[in-house]
C-alpha cells in the first residue's frame, strides 16, 4: 500500500459550475455519490488477514481511525473466496466502534493467476461473490489493491462492473493506487471509486539494492499530491494521502525489511528519526516528526490519510496512530 459521454457530461458539468465553482474536463473526476457519504477525516488503516483477524483486530484503537481495510480476501486458482473465516465478528466489532469496514483484494503479493479473474465468466463470478462478501458479512464495501502488470487492459471494465454492482447494494468502493503505475489507470476507471488512497511509499525497497536511501520521503507525499490532484484532477475529497508504519534496509546485514514497533524495539531513541544504522547497513523509515509533517500536509491537502499496516506500530507517547490522532484532533 484509480480514474465516467462527452456532451451530456459538459452540460451536467456546466451546471454544477455555477454552485460549486468546478469546470468542465475529460480530466476532472466526478465524486462519486451513495448514500455512504462520511465527511470525517479520513484515517484508514489496514489489517493483514489472518486465522486469529478477531483477535487482531482486538489490538486496534479504534477511536483513532475511522475505517478498517482487511488485507486480503482473494480467490484461490479455482475462484473461490479465502480469509473470509471472522470477518463478520470484525465487522461487527468495528460498526460498535463507528469505524467502517472494508475487504481489500488483490496486493503486491496478489497471486500471479490474478489476470484470468477480471476477464470472462471468471470476472463476473469474482464480481458476484465480492457483493455477496460485502452483504453477507455486513461489510460496507469492497477495496481494490491491484498494482503492477493487474492494472491491465482489462482493469477499467473490471472495477466499472464491480462498483455498478456495488453501489446496487449501497456498498462503497475504493482503490489503492501508487504514482508509479499512474499511466494505467484510466479516468474512466479512477471515476469510478468513491475515494482512492495513495500509496505514498516504496519508492525503493530490497528489490532495488542498487538505489539504497528513504522509501518513503515527505517530497514524495508531495510529489504524489501534486500528481494526483493537479495532473489528474482528483478532487481532494477523493483523495487520501499513505503512509508506511515499516522500513527498508540496506548494506551490511541489515534487515531488509522492519516494522516501525522492531525499529523501536532495539533502538528507542530512534523514535524522531527517519533512519538508523544496524549491522553495517542502514534502515530508513517514517518517525513520528516526519508522520506529523505527513498528516498535516494531508489535512492541508485532501481528505485523510491510509495506513500500511496498523500492527506495525508502537505504543504509548511513540506511537505513529497516536502521532496522526494528534494532528487530526488539533493536539
Amino acid at each position: 500500500m484509480k480514474v465516467p459521454k462527452l456532451f451530456t457530461k459538459c452540460i451536467f458539468a456546466f451546471m454544477v459550475i455555477f454552485a460549486f465553482n468546478t469546470s468542465c474536463s475529460k480530466k476532472n473526476v466526478t465524486v462519486s455519490k451513495n448514500g455512504n457519504t462520511d465527511n470525517r477525516f479520513k484515517v484508514i488503516g489496514y489489517l493483514p488477514n489472518r486465522t486469529d483477524l478477531l483477535t487482531a483486530a482486538n489490538q486496534i484503537d479504534f477511536a483513532k481511525i475511522t475505517h478498517l481495510y482487511i488485507a486480503f480476501v482473494n480467490p484461490d486458482s479455482l475462484g473461490n473466496l479465502t480469509g473470509t473465516e471472522n470477518l463478520k465478528d470484525v465487522a461487527e466489532l468495528s460498526h460498535s466502534k463507528n469505524v467502517k469496514i472494508m475487504a481489500s483484494i488483490g496486493g503486491g503479493g496478489a497471486p500471479k493467476y490474478y489476470p484470468a479473474f477480471l476477464i470472462g465468466e471468471k470476472k463476473a463470478k469474482l464480481i458476484n461473490d465480492l457483493v455477496n462478501l460485502a452483504v453477507d458479512n455486513n461489510l460496507d464495501g469492497i477495496d481494490v489493491d491491484l498494482e503492477g502488470v493487474l492494472i491491465d487492459a482489462n482493469y477499467e471494465s473490471f472495477v466499472i462492473e464491480l462498483a455498478t454492482a456495488l453501489r446496487q447494494k449501497n456498498k462503497l468502493i475504493t482503490a489503492a493506487i501508487a504514482t508509479v503505475y499512474k499511466s494505467p489507470f484510466t479516468d474512466k476507471a479512477l471515476a469510478q471509486f468513491d475515494f482512492v488512497n495513495i500509496m505514498s511509499y516504496d519508492r525503493t525497497g530490497p528489490w532495488r539494492p542498487d538505489k539504497p536511501g528513504p522509501h518513503a520521503p515527505y517530497s514524495m507525499a508531495e510529489e504524489d499530491l501534486q500528481y494526483w490532484l493537479e495532473t489528474r484532477k482528483i478532487p481532494r475529497a477523493k483523495l487520501t494521502l499513505g503512509v508506511p508504519f515499516y522500513g527498508y534496509g540496506f548494506g551490511g546485514n541489515a534487515p531488509e525489511s522492519m516494522s516501525y514497533k522492531n525499529i523501536l524495539r532495539q533502538y528507542p531513541d530512534s523514535v524522531n528519526q527517519d533512519q538508523m544504522h544496524l549491522n553495517g547497513g542502514i534502515v530508513y523509515y517514517n518517525g513520528l516528526p516526519t508522520i506529523r509533517r505527513k498528516t498535516e500536509l494531508a489535512k492541508q491537502k485532501v481528505s485523510g490519510v491510509m495506513i500500511w499496516q496498523l500492527l506495525q506500530d508502537s505504543t504509548g507517547v511513540k506511537s505513529l496512530l497516536g502521532e496522526i490522532d494528534g494532528v487530526v484532533k488539533g493536539r
